[in-house]
């Protein structure tokens, strides 16, 4: 028999260490390669740690609510081989930390002998040993995302990627689509202020926050504290994009299997305005300001248990509607069933916030920092409005939507926030019937 020891994976530029949530197996449990065997928390996103071999835990090193840094070891496992040898720094063999897989763990075993040309970007959720086989068989990543994965949440098992080893002559190649890194952003060190002793009365229930709570309220107060916050409003005649639509949502949902949402074209629209407006894309680091080169867009979504977290759409401004739209779904859909990875929630340089999914007009919300801007998007509403025509002014029904635009006066002035906002607003209202989706 051997020892593994299991390591807690890389996840992320930026994420250093996670909190073990909960242990889904016990100490004596036989796991099986691929099985989910701890979940994990990072100050972004709730997560798990796969196990890539089969064996037994004997021994867990980080017990519930304990902290761990990237790269700790957080179990040993017994698992069948000659010989045995202890689960020591020395006989352990570390995976390149270049690799950018979200499961990457270090056995004793012998390095992997694979092929170095051949990459993958931190979309795939690989085993290494699923990931050997890849690059031992020259698997591209496009191959490895059509393959339809039979593991745990749709993971791709060894037993997928021998099969489609096998029949890999009768399936077309899909072309590689090129991977893009997004930068990362500096953080800043404000402290929250002490909040004021308040005595709960008589019959009045005492909630203790949950993990994300806590989070949530210490970046809120962080980011009110570092941005002095203004804000701009204007209405907006959606009725092209509304007639747009439902021209296309069940064409778009027949080709696709997708549902098409308005949020894939505020998106394009928000995209167009900040290459516009560059400057509104940007970071303030000290005295220094860091535009920056890629356009990552944050989505403010709220999650069932009532908390919020905003996942990223990557290099929104390469995507095509409908890379959009099915970026935006896929990210929507995770997020809701807490399957995010942490990457998945880092490197936003803009957000939109839907706050009319809630019903609601308008909103002001608070700039994620280190963002400069938030753009808030009202409820479509029918009202009436005066059109002008060449016979004169006429009152017709159209669909109006207010949206504010929430910026940091420290670099974005009124006139750069405002801007910013009427030319998404001029998108919006002169979005063309005939665009492709």
């Amino acid at each position: 028999m051997a020892e593994y020891k299991l390591l807690l994976p890389s996840m992320g530029e930026g994420v250093m260490e996670a909190t073990i949530i909960t242990w889904l197996f016990n100490e004596g449990d036989n796991v099986n390669e691929d099985d989910s065997v701890v979940e994990i928390a990072t100050d972004k996103v709730d997560s798990d740690v796969p196990t890539p071999v089969s064996g037994k835990i004997v021994k867990i090193l980080k017990q519930k609510d304990e902290v761990a840094k990237v790269g700790e070891a957080i179990a040993i496992l017994e698992i069948e081989g000659e010989g045995s040898a202890p689960a020591s720094e020395e006989t352990t063999t570390e995976i390149p930390a270049s690799t950018p897989d979200a499961e990457t763990l270090q056995t004793i075993e012998e390095p992997l002998k694979v092929s170095a040309s051949t990459e993958f970007s931190g979309d795939l959720y690989l085993s290494p040993l699923v990931k050997s086989i890849a690059q031992q068989e020259n698997i591209s990543e496009a191959e490895l995302k059509s393959i339809k994965g039979n593991g745990l949440e749709g993971r791709i098992t060894k037993e997928d990627i021998l099969a489609y080893v096998k029949n890999r002559g009768n399936q077309p190649t899909p072309q590689a689509a090129p991977v893009q890194q997004a930068p990362s952003a500096p953080q800043s060190s404000v402290s929250s202020a002490p909040a004021a002793t308040i005595t709960a009365a008589a019959g009045d229930e005492i909630i203790p926050m949950d993990r994300m709570r806590k989070i949530i309220a210490e970046n809120m107060v962080k980011a009110k504290q570092i941005a002095p916050h203004v804000t701009s409003f204007i209405e907006t005649d959606v009725t092209n994009v509304v007639k747009w639509r439902n021209k296309n949502k069940a064409v778009f949902e027949k080709r696709e299997g997708e549902k098409l949402t308005f949020m894939p074209i505020f998106v394009r629209a928000v995209v167009k305005a900040i290459q516009d407006f560059p400057m509104i894309n940007v970071s303030v680091n000290g005295e220094n300001i860091i535009k920056k080169k890629n356009i990552n867009i944050g989505m403010a979504t709220a999650l069932p248990d009532g908390n919020l977290i905003v996942p990223v759409i990557k290099n929104a401004d390469q995507l095509s509607l409908s890379g959009l739209a099915k970026a935006i779904n896929d990210l929507a859909y995770r997020a809701r069933n807490k399957k995010l990875r942490p990457e998945d929630t880092q490197g936003a340089t803009y957000t939109i916030s839907n706050v009319g999914s809630f019903g609601n007009l308008m909103g002001t919300p608070i700039i994620p920092q280190p963002q400069v801007a938030i753009l808030a998007i009202g409820a479509i509403v029918k009202k009436p409005a005066v059109l002008e025509t060449p016979d004169g002014d006429v009152i017709a029904i159209r669909n109006l939507m207010f949206m504010s635009h929430s910026y940091d006066h420290r670099v974005v002035d009124g006139s750069l926030g405002g801007m910013m906002l009427k030319h998404v607003h001029d998108y919006l209202e002169n979005w063309d019937l005939n665009t492709e989706i």
